[in-house]
């Protein structure tokens, strides 16, 4: 037997192994019992659509805050039992799969120990602060056959894959730029610059930093607002910039960008983050294709004419407009002609050239909703059937790579190119050590 083929066999009787462990376990009819960790804003509102379904049951809720905690069994209704420490939920047999909404710098190793412990998981996005925590997760996933859906939930959105599909079918040609970003106003004082404090009573702040480096309380440091701090997520890029990034490229096809860069700063806030109010990102893929995202914390004016927009895919033959409710494509008007150079455009002859740029010769559109629902229908769908959820761990490992990378480019300062296969920069070695961090102890990836 070659050891490809013995390595084929492993993976097969493993997976094998584990459809049949689960299945002693929980019937194709049987409620899937749910463990929630984090529940705050995204992981109460995970909670309340998950209970819509009738087909799962949610047996523990884990958070470090009381009134969190009240708030979930509330809402849950089925008298869940209640953990501070995510070790403790993991460690009961009342549990089938966990819902993983905590900060980012938590996500690996939640997801890494509930997959050791037996656990499906649906984690929420990015998948992980570092690139290295990412591989790793793919890895602990596939050796322990575990269901991980990942909640960059448009993956599961019909109008999401209707535009995607129509992108990659090379239907409005080939596709040089495509852009994607947020645009906010929170000037002049952004969240603020609360003095550090002590932590409010009953919460455990050393396991709330857990492998992030030691710091005093600050408000803005804990619940929605630890996204403004590297040492817990990466700002507007890898906040909603991983749902964009990964639509651009399923749209695209490209998974893996061959060079990256961005700059921008704390041009206008005033306010405690470290992650920039203002930033632009560029990638290059395979093939001729611009990527780029924005972030303007200072303008919300929308960067299209219309409305704002998801992504932006620029091809030959026509443009791909994918909004948060819906799809335009616009095709080219004018990419049969060819205009003579002209002078400044005066008169009826300059408006009638500025004219002609602006005259679509049709437009179709599809609409429907982004709500995250059909991704937990996916999810629970796919812990019974053991097959590979819409977003698995690979396909989310990749975006939030790109995402990932980036805030290196911007943190260095350079240009830097990016061998996705190896996953590591070749033209500045030094950006290596971006790739991870050096955890607390006793944390250990």
């Amino acid at each position: 037997m070659s050891d490809s083929t013995r390595r084929g066999f492993a993976r097969a009787s493993a997976a094998a192994l584990a459809a049949a462990s689960y299945s002693r376990v929980l019937g194709a009819n049987d409620r899937v019992r749910l463990g929630f960790i984090g529940l705050g804003n995204r992981g109460s509102n995970l909670l309340n659509r998950t209970k819509e379904y009738g087909d799962q049951q949610i047996t523990a809720v884990c958070d470090l805050l009381d009134p969190l905690l009240d708030r979930a069994v509330e809402a849950a209704g089925t008298n869940p039992a209640r953990y501070k420490d995510f070790r403790r939920l993991l460690d009961g047999d009342d549990v089938d799969a966990v819902v993983i909404a905590t900060p980012d710098h938590w996500h690996a190793l939640m997801m890494i120990a509930a997959c050791r412990a037996g656990k499906d998981v649906y984690v929420e996005k990015p998948l992980s602060l570092t690139v290295v925590e990412g591989r790793k997760m793919v890895e602990i996933a596939a050796e322990t056959q575990r269901v991980v859906q990942v909640g960059i939930h448009r993956r599961s959105v019909p109008f999401c894959a209707e535009a995607a599909e129509i992108v990659r079918s090379g239907e409005i040609g080939p596709v040089t730029m495509a852009r994607c970003g947020v645009a906010l106003n929170q000037w002049p004082n952004g969240i603020g610059s609360p003095p550090d404090r002590e932590p409010p009573a009953g919460l455990d702040w050393d396991l709330y930093l857990g492998p992030a480096p030691e710091a005093p309380y600050n408000e803005n440091r804990h619940l929605f607002l630890y996204r403004w701090f590297y040492d817990y997520g990466g700002g507007q890029l890898t906040d909603n910039g991983v749902h964009f990034l990964d639509l651009i490229q399923w749209g695209l096809g490209k998974e893996r960008p061959q060079a990256v860069t961005a700059l921008g700063g704390k041009y206008a806030l005033q306010d405690n983050r470290d992650v920039p109010d203002t930033m632009q990102a560029l990638w290059e893929y395979p093939g001729g294709t611009q990527v780029s995202f924005f972030q303007s914390s200072c303008n919300a004016a929308p960067f299209s004419n219309t409305k704002p927009l998801l992504a932006e895919f620029r091809g030959t033959k026509a443009t791909m407009n994918v909004y948060f409710d819906g799809w335009e494509l616009v095709p080219e008007g004018n990419s049969s002609r060819s205009f003579p150079a002209r002078g400044p455009l005066e008169g009826d002859a300059g408006a009638g050239y500025r004219d002609s740029f602006s005259k679509p010769l049709e437009a179709r559109s599809g609409s429907g909703s982004a709500d995250p629902l059909r991704h937990i229908r996916n999810f629970l769908d796919c812990i019974k059937s053991r097959n590979k959820p819409n977003c698995d761990v690979e396909t989310a490992h990749r975006s939030t790579t790109t995402a990932n990378i980036a805030t290196i480019a911007y943190r260095s300062r350079q240009l830097l190119e990016w061998d996705a296969e190896r996953e590591e920069f070749t033209n500045r070695p030094e950006a290596n050590a971006r790739l991870h961090y050096d955890y607390r102890p006793p944390w250990k990836l």
